[in-house]
């Protein structure tokens, strides 16, 4: 089918442009001489995996066991789940290392740590277990140069349980766009990754795994020494935020939104289309950048945004374009009569991307192939 004929809203891929995305990144790795792990909840689609696979990634990365077990299912075994575990999660872990999965698990705290160790005991299995350390301030970790790393780590040693590496993600550098900033926490990032590791090694806790990682800090990176490996997701298919932080050009972006012109509120300067927030999600992770895209940027069929214009609100499942500001003469009213499709550009793909059922991935001819994306937890 070409994608001109599905039926509206529908989520498109650019498979150029995904490839074009995965092998940027690879050879990023390569130049650093580092294990690149894919971190897979933002397609959430085993074609889009087994592409990164195929271009040199070496593992996947999670954040929920049902991505772990249905990657398993699909044949890749090397998995960490980036999430801090939960006691209740730990039967699901259980049964996919007995199915032979090599699974590492991630805690960032000594209950945790301690709940892993007892029902590993308890199930007479040892956990490979990963410690989350803090580099940015951003969301969860230890301190790298604090107490708690070391009584973690000491817990872990305890039976039914390893310290299998650390583990952080710099999701401040989300919040920059200058290359420079970039740059220095993607160092940050490194530094203060290898100093826990380093410091588990001195407290004669082993420590085999350095993982780092961030699609901004990972293209950032100048170099790497003492990482083992990093973890990037939203790069194989980008995004406006992406764009906004400078690590993508807007035609880079492989993720959009197929919808259709339903209406139009001539007196306001409004187009409105089938893609309301259902289809786009809530996610204004532009807002607080140096330029805000509303819901989305609307683009041509052939790609091309549409200047001057966005998505500027969205309804459940109605979606807003008009001008951004008053200087922009196109009359899009004209341009887009009813009945006629645009694309919009995500703001954050993977909070799009988990709006959709399949993704339809699109070849340069215009040929359309269903690409099916699970959900759940």
């Amino acid at each position: 089918m070409q994608f001109q004929e599905l039926d509206t809203p529908a989520a498109l891929l650019d498979l150029a442009r995904v490839q074009r995305n995965i092998q940027r990144m690879q050879e990023k790795m390569n130049r650093l001489g580092v294990k690149f792990r894919p971190h897979v909840k933002t397609s959430k689609c085993t074609e889009v995996v087994l592409a990164q696979l195929a271009e040199g990634a070496q593992g996947i990365t999670v954040s929920t066991m049902k991505e772990a077990e249905e990657f398993f299912a699909a044949g890749i075994q090397d998995i960490v789940y980036a999430v801090c575990i939960s006691a209740g999660k730990l039967p699901r872990a259980l049964a996919l290392l007995r199915q032979g999965c090599d699974l590492k698990i991630l805690v960032d705290n000594e209950q945790a740590a301690h709940q892993v160790c007892e029902f590993g005991r308890a199930h007479d299995q040892q956990f490979d277990v990963w410690i989350e350390v803090d580099t940015d301030g951003h969301r969860g970790g230890i301190d790298p140069a604090g107490d708690e790393l070391i009584r973690v780590g000491t817990v872990l040693q305890q039976g039914g349980a390893k310290v299998g590496g650390v583990l952080t993600h710099a999701g401040s550098s989300y919040e920059l766009h200058t290359q420079e900033k970039l740059v220095a926490l993607a160092e940050q990032e490194r530094a203060g990754c290898v100093l826990a590791a380093a410091r588990l090694e001195q407290a004669g806790i082993r420590c085999a795994n350095v993982s780092v990682g961030s699609t901004p800090t990972a293209f950032a990176a100048e170099h790497l020494e003492g990482v083992s490996e990093v973890r990037a997701g939203v790069y194989v298919f980008f995004d406006l935020v992406m764009h906004n932080v400078g690590v993508c050009e807007m035609d880079d972006i492989a993720l959009s939104v197929l919808t259709t012109v339903i209406g139009h509120q001539p007196e306001k300067g409004w187009v409105l289309v089938d893609a309301g927030w259902m289809a786009m999600s809530r996610d204004r992770g532009t807002a607080n950048q140096h330029r805000d895209f509303g819901y989305g940027q609307p683009c041509l069929l052939n790609g091309a945004p549409v200047v001057g214009f966005k998505m500027i609100s969205a309804n459940q499942e109605h979606g807003i374009l008009a001008a951004d500001d008053s200087t922009h003469s196109i009359d899009l009213i004209k341009a887009f009569p009813v009945g006629s499709k645009l694309r919009i550009l995500p703001n954050h793909a993977c909070a799009t991307g988990a709006q959709h059922e399949w993704l339809n991935a699109c070849e340069a001819g215009g040929n359309t192939t269903p690409w099916k994306r699970f959900r759940g937890w």
